[in-house]
């Protein structure tokens, strides 16, 4: 919904957000700069309801509605700007998760952007504050701050790196784990050929090299023939029965310190596949050695 994935229809969002919830999903994630607010207004009016009863969970984003986009920004009053526009575009007095949205390095190494933070889950505008990273690195640091709940990061079967030392780290600290591009971009549903072609706002179209934002939330940073030669060993190495999004929704939700997994899906044919992963049988040794390699 206005995340760089071509154009969605009002109707197809509300949609997918529907079947999301009637498949028992009750964690949504959003950002104030997708469809420039329309993604949180969507979300926020079409699970009212829901956000009232306390029955689902809304993590939202902020901080690249900054221009320029650098450290110096992440100020209290502009995040105050930001999460005050995010409280009226969701309807929530106070937001359930805010988390920075892949800020620059030096951020981490600013203990008053933290600070500004915790100032305003004091004032009851928050409940509770993370931060999107592009590199476990970022994510390290970031788990110092005793404040910070969850960390949100790119892991799949292309981006294995998390698993080394991050995820022991934030299970230690007790630091929830919020998986995205977890399907690459597509390259793991096995749906993508080498024909395909993506829409002029698709971000699969204009930033496989990283030319708009950072390389890795595109296909998870791999070159996109290398990963489709990848896909082809790996679907010829699952059983029959274990469609190939399953296995890699399930391999990340193998790893205890993860606590949940944001696909993104337009169709609610897709939504439901996807929630259905984590009812799946947890992936066997054989499954996790094809990933391995």
């Amino acid at each position: 919904m206005g995340g760089d994935w071509g154009e969605v229809t009002e109707a197809e969002a509300v949609a997918a957000v529907e079947a999301a919830r009637n498949a028992g999903i009750d964690f949504f994630d959003t950002a104030d700069v997708y469809g420039d607010g329309r993604s949180e207004r969507i979300v926020g009016e079409t699970l009212a309801e829901d956000i009232a009863a306390g029955d689902v969970t809304v993590a939202t984003k902020a901080g690249r509605r900054l221009d320029p986009h650098e450290a110096d920004g992440y100020a209290e009053a502009n995040l105050r700007r930001f999460v005050d526009r995010s409280r009226e575009n969701l309807g929530m007095d106070t937001l359930d998760l805010v988390q920075l949205h892949c800020p620059p390095t030096d951020v981490y190494y600013r203990p008053a952007t933290f600070d500004a933070l915790a100032t305003l889950e004091d004032e009851g505008r928050i409940a509770s504050y993370g931060v999107s990273v592009e590199r476990v690195e970022e994510g390290l640091k970031a788990i110092e701050y005793p404040g910070v709940e969850t960390v949100q990061i790119i892991f799949n079967p292309f981006r294995q790196r998390p698993a080394e030392l991050f995820l022991d780290e934030a299970a230690a600290r007790d630091v929830g784990v919020i998986c995205r591009v977890p399907l690459a971009s597509g390259l793991l549903t096995g749906a993508l050929s080498r024909d395909a072609e993506f829409p002029e706002d698709d971000h699969r179209n204009f930033n496989r090299e990283g030319e708009a934002f950072d390389v890795g939330e595109t296909f998870a940073g791999v070159p996109f023939e290398a990963g489709l030669d990848a896909v082809d060993e790996l679907d010829e190495r699952l059983p029959d029965d274990r469609p190939l999004p399953e296995f890699a929704l399930r391999w990340i939700l193998d790893h205890d310190a993860v606590s949940t997994v944001i696909p993104g899906s337009t169709t609610p044919e897709h939504v439901r596949a996807n929630a259905a992963a984590s009812d799946a049988e947890p992936l066997s040794d054989a499954e996790r050695e094809a990933a391995s390699e």
